[in-house]
């Protein structure tokens, strides 16, 4: 299985092509010693690292995305246009993913769901936020993806 590394050495399965990063650059995230095995799992570790085409390589080309934030119902039915909602403008370039603190995996009769906590920093300083993605796949690539999603919410540094 393709590897992407994480902070202190450890290495977290992706979907994507190998990536092996030397030296680790200094906006990497810490992941936990967890390899993430599932397509839902892999979801979380591509947003992590910021992996668009290892996000893309897990959808579906004609992906039924529904996302929901406090204050938008987003859409999207390609890999391109939810990698642009998730990683273009969920966690763009202002939001540092400083660390994944749980995900947990579950499911619902036919459908898979992952819960996923970051530790970020923007511009306004540390947060939290957790997403809740319910998932059904088509072989080993998601096709149906609904997630929601708590909102940058302020914590002490």
């Amino acid at each position: 299985m393709p590897m992407v590394r994480a902070t202190f050495g450890e290495f977290t399965g992706v979907r994507a092509a190998p990536r092996f990063l030397d030296p680790l650059p200094s906006t990497a995230v810490r992941v936990h010693t967890r390899l993430m095995t599932t397509p839902g799992e892999q979801w979380v570790a591509a947003i992590a690292a910021r992996d668009s085409a290892g996000l893309e390589s897990l959808l579906t080309h004609d992906i039924d995305f529904r996302g929901l934030t406090p204050r938008k119902a987003w859409e999207g039915t390609t890999p391109p246009e939810v990698n642009d909602i998730v990683l273009g403008t969920w966690f763009d370039g202002g939001v540092t993913i400083d660390d994944v603190e749980e995900v947990t995996t579950d499911a619902v009769g036919d459908t898979h769901r992952v819960g996923y906590r970051f530790r970020t920093t923007t511009a306004d300083g540390p947060h939290l936020i957790e997403q809740q993605a319910y998932y059904r796949c088509d072989g080993d690539a998601i096709s149906y993806l609904r997630v929601v999603c708590s909102g940058y919410r302020p914590v002490a540094s």
